[in-house]
């Protein structure tokens, strides 16, 4: 049973980095996709952030999160992560680890669809004050 857990959020200040991390368990993953999903609150619908192929690191990110944000994995440790960078109030959201067994890296259309996201970690408040 695929199992994610996220941690590293907290309260920072407007301009810090911080990164995020997705501790993954129930593999194989040689053919999933693994990503990150925000909620600015509990009723909004979850923004899609950034993505990544288990197999060969390919990438894909959501309009918001191009330029300040980089998704990368650690095969050996398990390990999903999320840097942002030069971090903005309107980052302030609930950052959840999502993954998926299907290979959507090529639709973005699918990666920002969360239905099409079967697993999912509890999340990690990231706030940020101006």
């Amino acid at each position: 049973q695929v199992q994610l857990r996220e941690s590293g959020g907290g309260l920072v200040h407007a301009g810090d980095s911080l990164t995020l991390s997705c501790e993954v368990s129930g593999g194989p993953f040689r053919t999933y996709t693994m990503g990150w999903f925000r909620r600015e609150a509990p009723m909004k619908e979850r923004e899609f952030v950034a993505a990544v192929k288990w197999a060969d690191s390919v990438t894909a990110y959501g309009d918001s999160a191009k330029g300040r944000f980089t998704i990368s994995r650690d095969n050996a440790k398990n390990t999903l992560s999320l840097q942002i960078n030069t971090l903005k109030s309107e980052d302030t959201a609930e950052y959840v680890c999502a993954a998926t067994p299907f290979p959507l890296i090529t639709s973005p259309a699918l990666l920002s669809t969360p239905d099409r996201w079967p697993y999912w970690g509890k999340g990690t408040q990231v706030t940020v004050s101006s």
